[in-house]
């Protein structure tokens, strides 16, 4: 289920999940400053001004400028649908961010239903629209379990992980892989596991090369290191012998 949320607008109205039901709801995170967020604008405002009884857009900024400057822009680019200034909350309680723009598409039930990270065609959008508030769709509809695709609480359950190769592995040696990859902290400054930067961040590339070492170890049959290396550790010199004190 969508997680709740009360809010207000950038226009003073209130934003609330309970007066989502009966709706497909575009949970669309985004910023003024991000350009792939303002080329998608023009499709959003299509699409709910051509689906405004079955779909409700609520957009979610992330800029730092306050909510003056936000309305200011949204004004000035036709925006048809509330705008919420995003919290720290709303994103965490949505798994994280990982890019602009990202969207959730939600039913009329409330529940989740994807998550699209980046830019993606308007018949992309009005398909799932139209599928989800029933009406035809030349498409086929298929449901799957989310294993961390869309909340990153569920990525203990992904049995495979972006660009991470389990490829040869027995059943035995990818259950140990994915345990370490739940268990181990990633290093690029996310606070996350392994296998929840992956999932969250496929560009991140200290996750990528950490998560296919802990494969290389676990394929090779070599233990976890008891301490994970540090970000910025350096190699140490060696001791240098000290020369013997003088007997008295």
């Amino acid at each position: 289920m969508a997680p709740p949320f009360l809010l207000h607008d950038i226009s003073g109205r209130i934003v609330s999940t309970a007066d989502w039901k009966g709706k497909v709801v575009i949970l669309n995170f985004w910023a003024t400053w991000c350009p792939p967020c303002r080329e998608e604008i023009p499709e959003l405002v299509q699409l709910q001004a051509h689906y405004k009884d079955k779909l409700l857009i609520i957009g979610a900024s992330e800029d730092d400028d306050g909510p003056q400057r936000v309305l200011q822009f949204a004004q000035r680019y036709g925006m048809n649908y509330p705008i919420v200034m995003a919290t720290r909350e709303l994103i965490d309680n949505y798994g994280g961010v990982p890019a602009l723009p990202t969207s959730f598409i939600i039913d009329p039930q409330g529940r989740v239903m994807m998550k699209h990270t980046g830019l993606y065609e308007y018949e992309v959008y009005e398909r799932e629209v139209r599928a989800l508030s029933g009406l035809p769709v030349d498409a086929r509809i298929e449901t799957f379990d989310d294993t961390g695709q869309i909340f990153l609480k569920n990525a203990a359950n992904a049995t495979e992980l972006p660009d991470v190769d389990l490829s040869g592995l027995t059943a035995a040696q990818k259950k140990e892989a994915l345990h370490r990859l739940n268990a181990e902290g990633c290093i690029c400054g996310c606070k996350l596991t392994l296998a929840e930067c992956r999932i969250n961040d496929s560009t991140c590339p200290v996750s990528k090369g950490a998560a296919n070492d802990v494969v290389k170890r676990v394929r090779a049959g070599k233990p976890e290191p008891d301490t994970p290396p540090a970000a910025d550790a350096a190699p140490q010199p060696e001791a240098q012998p000290q020369p013997a004190k003088p007997k008295t």
